[in-house]
């Protein structure tokens, strides 16, 4: 399963599904199609729907030029999820917004993961991007994928690769800023940086899902760091006793 994956990956055979489009989803949507994929964009906002099948862009620095070379490419924006069961490779790109205690909202992240559960299938890749806390992917994600039955690092693949766009600064793209990426299994993490490997210039393969997830809570809420340094220093000594 896992050879059968990479060479659809390395063939750009696979679908790859964006979930949320917004400032972290979209402009991997236009990378993904730059090299070949087709790609499937999927957001609960009927508006980002609209505006795509339009041609238009809502971001400021994303013109509308790209998003019509992504659309000649075979792009599709769709509010419907049932559509995530064509896609070999699932992005969860949704926001975590700091709730009233400044920590990270995962309603978005796990209501959208519920939405996607019925429609996941063997040979498929999920990976969570979002600002998380460090465990969400093996406390969160791994338990619901596996509740339908699916086998991880077997038949399917689970890994968690912060999102790192920094909008605006055109000295950094999508394709230039290294990217981070972490599996629940060995078979989940090469599947996962063979992936990225087709989009991203410099992936940085680390431990495990644990692993990556405090580099990306650090550096989008600094004023937590100290917190996310120590928590990571324990989850880590947690995975190594382990």
């Amino acid at each position: 399963m896992l050879q059968t994956f990479i060479d659809r990956v390395v063939s750009r055979k696979s679908v790859i599904g964006i979930v949320g489009l917004g400032y972290v989803g979209l402009p991997l949507v236009l990378r993904f199609a730059e090299v070949g994929f087709k790609v499937i964009g999927l957001d609960i906002d009927d508006s980002k729907i609209a505006a795509l099948d339009a041609g238009r862009s809502y971001i400021e620095h994303i013109s509308a030029g790209r998003i019509a070379n992504a659309k000649a490419a075979g792009f599709e924006a769709t509010s419907n999820f049932s559509r995530a069961r064509e896609a070999d490779v699932l992005i969860l790109c949704v926001p975590t917004p700091l709730d009233k205690h400044r920590e990270p909202d995962l309603s978005y992240v796990t209501d959208t993961t519920d939405s996607l559960l019925p429609h996941l299938r063997q040979g498929q890749l999920l990976s969570l991007e979002s600002t998380t806390f460090p465990g969400t992917t093996d406390e969160e994600l791994l338990p619901r994928v596996q509740s339908v039955g699916l086998h991880v690092g077997e038949d399917f693949f689970l890994v968690y690769s912060p999102e790192r766009e920094d909008p605006g600064n055109s000295k950094f793209t999508t394709q230039t800023i290294p990217k981070v990426c972490g599996g629940v299994t060995e078979n989940c993490l090469k599947a996962g940086v063979a992936l990225y490997s087709t989009v991203i210039d410099n992936v940085v393969p680390v431990s495990s899902t644990r692993a990556a997830e405090p580099n990306q809570t650090a550096r989008k809420y600094p004023p937590g760091r100290q917190y996310w340094s120590g928590q990571r220093n324990e989850n880590c000594r947690g995975h190594n006793e382990h």
